[in-house]
């Protein structure tokens, strides 16, 4: 087998700290890097000390030197409470660092792999979204720093690999839950778990009708690495989700009755722009890289609620 020294911007984050892991357990050498505006230690802990894992404290909206033979490019606060929190930084984060990133990419001439999102489609207008379809986002909204910064990077990436022929990958990431998520970040997974385990009203906003899909980590990160190491020669971009689709009343219910809370439902208003509907079509994923989730949601909450149950019995001793 060949060792790759491969690169993940973001890596002490939430999915990050789970790639970081799974190329590690390949025999890869990994190099992680974060600012910790989000990410944290505590998700990449247990990897410090193995020989072939290397951890460089950086923002990537300044230039990097290292040199590595593929770049993931996960770098970015992912959820509305913290990439509302400083919008102007995350616009930076998304863009510069994909700059930064794409520079370092060309001048190792490696592939890299950008991280997008499923908020490039805004609030659609089609349903399920699929890859060719243009989205409609605010641009000026509350949510734009976020939307409209992983569209730019996205026309960088593509750009990069027209122009210098980069060998791009672009994944637009859907819903994705599981360990290691913040406990505040505002997500609908871990805040239902959260308030369920403390016996508080879990929020719903709006009537809950909207709807959302959600991919455990575990299938999440097999995409990616589906995607990075395809030999198809398949850029993206590529939809990784799952299209089980739940409202956000049926999350809510199946939360509380996996945790076994009394907890009420308590509705609060819509924030502004919150997408009303939310499914990825991957028939590209299935076709182009062999790609398909295979982890149920009452399943992976599970898994997701035994690390909530620990992590917070831990924090409250």
């Amino acid at each position: 087998m060949v060792v790759m020294r491969i690169l993940i911007t973001g890596g002490a984050g939430f999915v990050g700290s789970h790639l970081a892991e799974r190329l590690l357990s390949a025999g890869n050498e990994v190099v992680v890097v974060d600012n910790y505006f989000t990410g944290s230690k505590d998700n990449i802990s247990h990897l410090i000390g193995n020989p072939r894992f290397e951890l460089l404290r950086h923002d990537v909206t300044f230039p990097l030197y290292v040199e590595v033979d593929a770049i993931y490019n996960l770098a970015s606060p992912a959820s509305p409470i913290h990439y509302q929190h400083d919008p102007v930084q995350t616009t930076k984060t998304n863009v510069m660092g994909a700059i930064n990133m794409l520079g370092l990419a060309k001048r190792l001439r490696v592939p890299i792999l950008q991280a997008s999102t499923s908020e490039v489609y805004g609030d659609p207008e089609v349903h399920p979204q699929t890859e060719d379809y243009w989205g409609k986002v605010n641009p000026i909204g509350p949510r734009a720093c976020y939307d409209e910064a992983k569209r730019v990077a996205e026309t960088l990436f593509f750009d990069y690999h027209r122009q210098h022929g980069l060998a791009i990958r672009v994944a637009r990431i859907f819903n994705t839950y599981g360990p290691r998520m913040a406990a505040d970040d505002g997500r609908v997974v871990s805040n239902f778990i959260v308030q369920a385990l403390r016996g508080e009203p879990l929020t719903i906003y709006g009537d809950g009708s909207q709807t959302r899909s959600f991919c455990y980590v575990d299938d999440l990160v097999g995409g990616l690495i589906a995607l990075m190491e395809n030999t198809a020669g398949e850029v993206g971009p590529v939809n990784l989700g799952n299209p089980g689709e739940f409202t956000m009343l049926e999350l809510a219910e199946k939360v509380l009755e996996l945790t076994g809370s009394s907890s009420s439902i308590e509705h609060l208003p819509l924030p502004q722009d919150d997408p009303k509907q939310r499914q990825p079509d991957i028939s590209r994923a299935k076709k182009s890289l062999g790609w398909e989730p295979t982890i149920p949601l009452s399943e992976g909450l599970v898994k997701t609620i035994e690390y909530f149950s620990k992590s917070l019995g831990a924090r409250a001793s």
